[in-house]
């Protein structure tokens, strides 16, 4: 007899219902599991966009404390290294507010990053920027983000983005910068707000490092009593 948490089965049944729900991920490709809050996905899409929205989806719902993308990327039609290089290269250029020296490697599918940066929004767009591209199973970041502002200017500039943006309760965050690293904690009512708060500290200047240590609360419902599933 295997006892699973009322809240994990509900987190489950929506994290399904949001993916019948966005029409860039396919439900019957992929296996959702829950366990106390933390999410893993599994199965095998033909492209790595799909991957990406299902995590993307799977961080939308209510009560989600992390996800564990474990999707596997296998593609119905091979390309080779140089086509995906040549295709990167291009999308990179097209970024205007990249710099020249932010590059493409490409080995058996998988694309490797690297260069410098102002900001850890820039290194997000350089990203963004390549994972469209048809052939890549997987994409590491190693791009560089370089320091060039006091601990305390950067302080500022963050809590004074976590205060406009209408996603975030900015009064239940607390900012500490330290160097190139920047320390985020407090609790929020979902992992969107949750991301949300991360984003706006990636826009500062000179932020290498995000350190995100904030809670997600989880909804009244998630302490009503267990279900028995044999």
């Amino acid at each position: 007899m295997l006892t699973l948490a009322k809240s994990d089965i509900g987190i489950q049944q929506d994290v399904l219902e949001e993916f019948e729900w966005d029409p860039r991920v396919e439900p019957t490709e992929i296996g959702v599991g829950v366990d106390d809050g933390v999410v893993t996905l599994t199965g095998i899409v033909d492209t790595y966009p799909k991957k990406l929205a299902a995590e993307r989806a799977a961080k939308r719902v209510r009560g989600i404390r992390a996800v564990a993308n474990d999707i596997q990327v296998r593609l119905r039609l091979e390309r080779t290294d140089p086509e995906i290089a040549g295709d990167a290269a291009r999308s990179l250029t097209l970024r205007l507010t990249l710099p020249e020296e932010v590059q493409a490697v490409v080995h058996s599918g998988h694309l490797t990053l690297t260069g410098k940066v102002s900001s850890l929004f820039q290194r997000a767009i350089a990203e963004k920027a390549v994972h469209h591209i048809k052939g890549v199973k997987g994409i590491v970041n190693r791009i560089e983000v370089a320091a060039s502002a006091s601990s305390r200017d950067v302080q500022r500039e963050i809590v004074r983005a976590l205060h406009r943006d209408a996603d975030v309760n900015a009064r239940s965050i607390e900012v500490s910068v330290t160097g190139d690293k920047v320390r985020l904690t407090g609790t929020v009512e979902s992992w969107r707000e949750r991301e949300a708060v991360e984003r706006a500290a990636s826009h500062a200047t000179g932020i290498a490092v995000v350190d995100n240590q904030i809670g997600v609360r989880l909804d009244e419902e998630s302490t009503d009593d267990a279900e028995e599933f044999c």
